[in-house]
């Protein structure tokens, strides 16, 4: 390993892994998710996700599998639910400079790629938290990397075996984190890729769409393996929860539960954040490069790679910032490609200019100290501002409180549960807790005597005949600990 490739991997590890544990679980995603780990890693089955109980089958198992096996190695932690993302993020960086090389690409531009590849806000953050997405942006990642390997390879005359077997882990990666969308994600770029290939040529080449289509069905064995599984379990309907109400529905509005439904824009107006901090470098890139993409044709994937993704996000449904996340390696690429141009125009001017002469001259001390600023400014992040988000975000004082509510020998149960807070619930607990999903099987289950008592979700404190016995709040939504009043506090 050379010294770049060294620092490269010090300043990532430290990037994904630093502090990694020092805050709970937050936001909507990272309860959920962990909290079906837990369930799988409490009932021992692997098949079938489950959440609250019930199956959970938006997405095929590939995350929920890894964060069970953490907890199962290391504990119900934060960290050890965060550790298959942090892993993936780290993966996705070294594989981006390993690939960039092997493209013929100066080891300083590969390099200054990957770092911003690590250091875009998007991306570093995703690859801290407990979900599928890093993993999602992995598979991507090594899948279309890996397609461009061999399909130039193959036009130099060397095609090569490794380069399609790397891709095909790249697409099991990929469809066994997020389903269809992991095949469509890297199937749209190939999909143009292959069809200016074609304009170009003025000729159709079978064999250049046959080969990563045969590739793409052996990498989905693994994904039938397990719906067969899963059918065994849960029949033909649990199929289509996967299949068609979680994917096809999604992208077409028809599931209209899932949510996230934004209007065709969504994208667009979330360009000045897409790829924080490199945004400017990203879309100057793409103006600066657009004329030279006839002739060139490692740009032309690239910039094809982020086109492409982006109007397939934008024509599904269901838009969240975060599918974004696989952009980002694509992203970095231009940005580090221009960034270079940029440096080659002051070298230029360094003869005439003692302002351009002056920042050669100090290149290297004021790329380390650009380096240092910006790693610094992450970690200080990591250090101080995840943890203080505990105090609005955090549902462990929630969970801390039912715990010692059942260590009294009260029985407590959910009512109505969201997927955060039974996610939450069983997570820290390590228990599944009971549910009550009626306001009839409430009553009774408060009927059953005063060491009863049922957490709720709601806007407004609840009237006679509950009791409140405590009040949380989790972000902005409010959770009540109720029980039944007694008789004389009901009278009027």
């Amino acid at each position: 390993m050379t010294s770049r490739a060294l620092s490269l991997f010090v300043l990532a590890a430290v990037l994904c892994f630093f502090a990694l544990g020092n805050h709970q679980l937050q936001n909507s995603t990272e309860p959920r998710v962990a909290g079906i780990a837990m369930e799988m890693h409490l009932s021992n089955n692997w098949v079938t996700p489950t959440l609250n109980g019930q199956p959970f089958l938006e997405k095929p198992p590939l995350s929920v599998w890894l964060d069970a096996s953490s907890i199962r190695v290391f504990g119900a932690t934060p960290f050890a639910v965060r550790l298959a993302s942090a892993f993936a993020g780290l993966f996705s960086v070294l594989l981006l400079y390993r690939m960039l090389l092997r493209f013929g690409r100066p080891a300083s531009v590969a390099w200054l790629a990957a770092f911003m590849l690590a250091t875009t806000a998007s991306f570093w953050s995703n690859a801290r938290q407990v979900g599928e997405d890093a993993l999602l942006s992995l598979g991507v990642t090594l899948a279309l990397l890996a397609f461009f390997h061999a399909s130039e390879g193959a036009r130099r005359g060397a095609p090569g075996l490794s380069p399609w077997l790397a891709f095909t882990l790249g697409i099991v990666i990929s469809t066994l984190s997020k389903g269809v969308l992991g095949l469509a994600l890297p199937g749209v770029v190939i999909f143009f890729w292959l069809v200016i290939e074609t304009v170009r040529q003025k000729r159709l080449k079978v064999v250049d769409w046959i080969r990563p289509a045969a590739f793409t069905l052996l990498a989905l064995v693994p994904l039938i393996v397990w719906l067969g599984f899963l059918y065994g379990q849960g029949g033909a309907a649990s199929l289509k929860e996967v299949l068609w109400t979680n994917s096809v529905g999604r992208f077409s509005g028809s599931f209209t539960e899932a949510g996230h439904y934004e209007p065709f824009y969504y994208y667009l107006a979330k360009l000045p954040e897409a790829f924080l901090p490199w945004n400017l470098l990203v879309y100057l890139g793409l103006w600066h490069f657009r004329k030279q993409l006839v002739n060139n044709r490692y740009l032309v994937f690239f910039t094809l790679w982020l086109f492409a993704q982006f109007l397939l996000l934008t024509l599904a449904s269901s838009k969240r910032t975060v599918y974004l996340m696989s952009l980002a390696p694509a992203a970095a690429v231009i940005a580090a490609e221009y960034a270079w141009v940029l440096v080659a125009r002051v070298r230029a001017h360094s003869g005439g200019s003692a302002v351009a002469a002056a920042v050669m001259r100090h290149r290297r001390g004021i790329s380390a100290a650009g380096v240092l600023l910006v790693v610094v400014t992450y970690l200080g992040a990591a250090q101080w501002l995840a943890p203080r988000e505990d105090k609005q975000l955090s549902f462990l004082p929630l969970t801390e409180k039912i715990h010692g509510l059942q260590q009294q020998g009260v029985q407590v149960a959910l009512f109505q549960p969201s997927e955060r807070l039974a996610g939450a619930g069983v997570f820290y607990s390590q228990s599944l807790l009971e549910s009550v999903m009626a306001g009839t099987a409430l009553d009774r289950f408060l009927a059953l005597g005063a060491d009863r008592v049922v957490v709720m979700e709601s806007e407004s404190p609840p009237a006679l005949p509950l009791r409140v016995l405590d009040t949380f709040k989790v972000g902005e939504r409010i959770y009540y600990f109720v029980t039944s009043a007694p008789t004389a506090e009901r009278r009027p």
